[in-house]
């Protein structure tokens, strides 16, 4: 019975030991070491650049197991800064993204694939004006390590195009889409 006691308890550690676990990060916005910015064309001569200056978010990342990981962000739309301020208020109206009845976009991955070429495909749900759609976000791994205040940090790359159509908001010309541009650096909790 005791042989049986100590080899059942073997095997519970072993599999929680040969499970690895993903490390817990909180995405870096107070230092400005993370961003979600846009590109959206404008009548088909130019594009307008801007980003969302509010967003938090958490992600969970084990590089032995790139399936384990997740990520969700909420970015606070009434955020939204073009550099321009009577154009950031038409496209936070309710023309465009209606900030003031949604006001919070949300993003919440389901899979997390590696690619054969060593790059992501960050799979997930992005809740948009009122719309959830799934979405396919390109990232790449930028880098690891300790930072210089004692902490650890991962940071990452990724982008995305969203069809304004798949989200209830308004298209104009050629402004059919919108390219976002992601930069995320966690610190390891």
């Amino acid at each position: 019975m005791k042989k049986t006691l100590i080899a059942l308890g073997l095997g519970v550690a072993t599999v929680f030991s040969t499970t690895a676990l993903a490390d817990d990060y909180v995405i870096d916005t107070n230092g400005a070491h993370a961003s979600i910015n846009f590109k959206v064309p404008h009548l088909g001569y130019s594009f307008i650049k801007g980003r969302f200056n509010d967003f938090s978010g958490n992600f969970s990342y084990d590089p032995s197991n790139i399936t384990a990981s997740n990520i969700t962000v909420n970015i606070d739309t009434t955020s939204l800064d073009s550099n321009h301020a009577e154009r950031d208020k038409h496209l936070r109206s309710d023309d465009f993204i209606n900030a003031s009845k949604y006001s919070t976009a949300t993003f919440k991955s389901t899979t997390i694939e590696e690619n054969s070429d060593g790059t992501l495909t960050v799979n997930g749900d992005l809740t948009l004006h009122g719309k959830t759609n799934p979405i396919a976000i390109q990232a790449n791994f930028i880098g690891a390590g300790s930072d210089p205040w004692g902490g650890y940090r991962a940071g990452f790359e990724g982008s995305t195009r969203l069809e304004l159509k798949d989200y209830d908001i308004a298209v104009m010309g050629a402004s059919s889409y919108v390219d976002l541009e992601l930069h995320v650096e966690g610190v390891r909790q």
